[in-house]
């Protein structure tokens, strides 16, 4: 099995604002000295995680990230008629080994501080501890007893966590995720608009009921995700077969989901025009150097496929190939997506060297 999935996306979206910074303006970075609309990493893994492709592929395999697990343990108990006092002490109890509890006197005194991506083994071996005392039994939550080094939550493999109390429990991310910028320059545009009040009488005056700005941006984006497949596969415990249910689904939603953000307003669900997809045991590059100057001229997409190629060849030729073997499609050739697909899938299933 080759070691790295390189990725390689180039999507066109149109006018949208699916990543917001602070002011509410789509995201930007300057890149070669022209200004380009950005998607942060971030933003892209939420989106793919939430994604129809990749939920219904990976049912059952799903991390939950979270403040709320202990309560959900306190539920479970109070459901059990645990006295309410007992009850909260005990979830506390157990939700300390995912973070830093909050104050006895919160209104929600069994959430933690922080944010922990749990598995679906470790959410069941807390609430298993929940009925050992409910039976009776005196517990002592320790790491070892509700933290997993490996487990089945797909999501979690590829992406990673941190927990900072519980270091040794950290999961290194088997998914680099690069941020997505436009091939090209692009103006950040303002979209005034008004919203008409229905009751308003004709005597009234004919002012709009609400006046505001939007700002928006389109463009063709490229993308790159470095995927190291064998740390997948020692993130799932060794499940190559789930490993490889997980890679395909997320190549899939990442050439087809895109973030949310202000989606009712813009409905920018784009697909991605071009896939290149390289996989070998080399040290990964990205091919972001093909847009270091911006693309221009009438077809961006068709343009940015041949910056794209030629930076590739160019890059080899000085490096030496970075990829054993590879496949890419482009919208209108004869290449399918599931092409793709199948080509990821193979070599995942692969035996590990």
């Amino acid at each position: 099995m080759s070691r790295f999935l390189q990725l390689h996306l180039l999507t066109f979206f149109p006018p949208a604002n699916m990543n917001r910074d602070d002011t509410g303006r789509p995201k930007t970075a300057v890149v070669g000295g022209a200004t380009r609309l950005r998607l942060s990493s971030q933003a892209l893994k939420r989106a793919w995680r939430e994604s129809p492709v990749f939920s219904t592929a990976l049912v059952g395999h799903m991390g939950q990230r979270t403040q709320r697990l202990g309560e959900v343990v306190l539920a479970h108990l109070r459901a059990a008629q645990m006295p309410n006092a007992v009850a909260i002490d005990t979830a506390r109890a157990i939700a300390t080994v995912f973070g830093k509890v909050k104050d006895i006197k919160d209104p929600n005194p069994a959430r933690t501080e922080q944010l922990a991506f749990i598995s679906p083994e470790e959410r069941q071996a807390a609430l298993t501890m929940a009925d050992q005392a409910l039976a009776g039994g005196k517990i002592d939550p320790k790491p070892a007893d509700l933290l997993r080094r490996a487990d089945t939550a797909a999501d979690i493999a590829l992406f990673g966590r941190m927990l900072a109390d519980n270091p040794s429990y950290n999961r290194d991310a088997a998914a680099q995720v690069a941020h997505a910028i436009t091939t090209h320059k692009v103006t950040v545009e303002d979209d005034y608009y008004t919203a008409v009040d229905d009751l308003k009488t004709p005597a009234e005056d004919a002012g709009a009921g609400f006046l505001g700005e939007a700002a928006f941006g389109s463009g063709v984006f490229y993308l790159y995700l470095c995927i190291d497949q064998s740390l997948l596969i020692r993130n799932l415990g060794g499940d190559a077969p789930l490993a490889t249910t997980a890679l395909t689904a997320l190549v899939e939603a990442a050439a087809t989901a895109a973030p949310r953000g202000k989606q009712n307003s813009f409905a920018a669900h784009g697909r991605a025009g071009y896939v290149l997809a390289e996989r070998g045991g080399q040290q990964p590059r990205t091919l972001a150097g093909a847009f270091a100057r911006p693309v221009t001229g009438n077809d961006l997409m068709a343009s940015s496929i041949d910056e794209l190629t030629k930076f590739r060849a160019a890059i080899d030729k000085a490096y030496g190939p970075a990829a054993d073997a590879t496949i890419d499609m482009k919208v209108g050739g004869e290449r399918t997506l599931a092409d793709i697909l199948a080509f990821v899938a193979e070599d995942v299933s692969c035996p590990a060297t």
